[in-house]
């Protein structure tokens, strides 16, 4: 039997690919929708004690999975805030309204893993530099940054 053609097996190393962030949040592209011809992208994510992350949103074109490893994310799904812990798992399909936080006073670790794998890099690589410049968006850069990256914030 003859193996199939080489270069069909990527390796990302954390040391090549390490988390960048600052402050309460960091996050490591796993794998980009590039890498995987668009099938599918995976963040890691992890988040300080008591940190924001994103409020009630959803996406019109792409679902997104989130999986704990460690800590408890508080995740936003059925229109309520409830705790997840090391091996829940929850799927927010196009369209599901959700969010994540951590309210524990422990950081939390976990995936999230999107598809199809759309350029999602470019929304946290934005969201990074804005909060690294400090800058804050007018409401009209708001509303076409949301809009570039299919994120429609929702009211509680």
């Amino acid at each position: 039997m003859s193996h199939p053609p080489p270069g069909l097996v990527q390796v990302r190393t954390l040391a090549d690919h390490p988390l960048a962030g600052s402050g309460a949040a960091a996050l490591r592209m796993v794998a980009t929708g590039a890498l995987t011809s668009g099938r599918f992208g995976l963040v890691e994510y992890r988040l300080a004690p008591h940190s924001p992350g994103a409020a009630p949103h959803y996406h019109q074109t792409f679902s997104e999975s989130f999986y704990v490893l460690s800590g408890e994310l508080t995740l936003y799904a059925d229109r309520r805030w409830q705790p997840c812990r090391p091996g829940d798992f929850a799927l927010a399909s196009e369209g599901g309204v959700h969010g994540f936080r951590n309210d524990s006073d422990e950081p939390v670790s976990f995936l999230i893993l999107f598809t199809p794998g759309i350029a999602r890099e470019e929304f946290f690589a934005e969201t990074a530099e804005l909060r690294r410049s400090g800058r804050t968006l007018s409401p009209e850069e708001r509303t076409a940054f949301y809009a570039r990256h299919d994120q429609v914030v929702v009211e509680e």
